[in-house]
């Protein structure tokens, strides 16, 4: 049986459910040690994941964007699969809510209102940026 060497299968889920599953050319995200690149025929890979966003070209060549909360990621010869704490597509984000948890988590790190944690407070900054990231990626997709 000959297999497809211009397409791979991507598989993100997130701990509520499933978030995608399909034929992806390529698929770009934030690793803990900087940006992958994955093609088909990528080498096996097992690494964590930042929060940010994962870009994914399709099958037919359109972009989709996701939010990850971080995560882990593995490579293998016929899928790659994210699983997340959270996974979203961009445009089911609230724009609003994510600007208010980054201005809140912003003030926390000043300590001037709440006592929180110093490093929840980093943790939830930088998911709430990771969310501002892709939906300015998927607004500036539909310029």
């Amino acid at each position: 049986m000959a297999t497809d060497t211009t397409v791979i299968n991507l598989d993100i889920v997130s701990a509520e459910a499933p978030v995608f599953e399909g034929k992806v050319q390529r698929v770009e995200v934030t690793g803990e040690l900087g940006e992958l690149g994955i093609h088909p025929g990528h080498l096996p890979l097992l690494t964590s994941l930042k929060p940010g966003q994962l870009k994914a070209i399709m099958e037919n060549g359109e972009e989709m964007v996701f939010y990850l909360s971080g995560g882990m990621l593995e490579v293998q010869p016929q899928v790659i699969t994210v699983l997340a704490d959270t996974a979203a597509r961009a445009e089911d984000l609230d724009e609003a809510a994510a600007q208010l948890a980054k201005e809140a988590a912003e003030k926390a790190l000043k300590g001037k209102e709440e006592k929180i944690e110093y490093a929840q407070a980093s943790a939830e900054l930088a998911e709430a940026i990771a969310q501002l990231r892709a939906i300015k990626t998927l607004r500036s997709r539909h310029k």
